[in-house]
């Protein structure tokens, strides 16, 4: 900004500097403004939890995730679900708990049709 305000003094346009000069303290006054707002905010929001109210892990160690294969919802023939309808996603728990593995030739990939291979 300041080289802009020593081209237009150079120019020798007395207005057009005091527009860049108003022009500069109307952008420090509302920097200023932000971070005195920043602040303020700052200031309402709670304080920060000491050391000591820091969570702990219970007393049995962390909790591990658990894997499960899930059955899906059955749909009969021609019913339509609506939104009100549909039940938790996920179905219910599967009676064969082994997880399912590629085929020995598939490709693997969405679409492939084959092998893959030439």
């Amino acid at each position: 900004m300041n080289l802009i305000a020593q081209e237009v003094a150079a120019a020798g346009s007395a207005a057009g500097f005091v527009v860049v000069l108003v022009g500069g303290v109307v952008v420090t006054a509302v920097l200023i403004w932000a971070v005195l707002l920043g602040i303020k905010v700052l200031k309402r929001e709670p304080r920060r939890p000491r050391p000591d109210e820091q969570p702990r892990l219970p007393a049995s160690g962390a909790v591990r995730e658990t894997r499960e294969q899930r059955e899906p919802h059955e749909v009969a023939g021609d019913e339509r679900l609506t939104p009100h309808d549909l039940r938790p996603s996920g179905g219910t728990r599967g009676g064969d708990q082994r997880r399912p593995r590629w085929n020995r030739g598939s490709g693997g990939s969405f679409g492939s049709g084959g092998p893959g291979g030439a």
